[in-house]
């Protein structure tokens, strides 16, 4: 029996948003500070960080797939939980409530913006 690891699907825009830090004079720039928090981790997990807009092109970095969203952030987190491996544990991190209604009829769990991100 093959063993995959969990999954963790980050909204970028909504963890980088839940900060009011500046973030929105330069999104590209808090989304690769927030990927590489993330790299930083070590749970065993897959960690998928869901980019759109201006912050669409930041670079996967070992430990952390960044994903681009073609158009709507929300549809490819959505698009990312229904296409996972039948049975594989999911968790999107958002504070979004109708994308965790979403994610939620496909299985996963959610989980807030400050599991990943501390909020000063």
């Amino acid at each position: 029996m093959t063993v995959t690891a969990p999954l963790l699907i980050v909204d970028a825009a909504n963890v980088v948003g839940s900060v009011p830090d500046g973030w929105w004079r330069d999104r590209r720039g808090a989304a690769e500070r927030l990927r590489d928090r993330l790299a930083l981790r070590d749970a065993g997990e897959e960690v998928v960080l869901v980019v759109e807009g201006a912050a669409r092109g930041v670079p996967s970095v070992p430990g952390v797939r960044a994903d681009g969203a073609p158009g709507s952030g929300d549809d490819r987190i959505v698009e990312l939980v229904a296409a996972r491996a039948a049975g594989r544990p999911c968790v999107v991190v958002t504070a979004d409530r109708e994308l965790r209604a979403r994610v939620r009829a496909y299985g996963a769990e959610c989980a807030g913006p400050r599991s990943v991100r501390p909020a000063h």
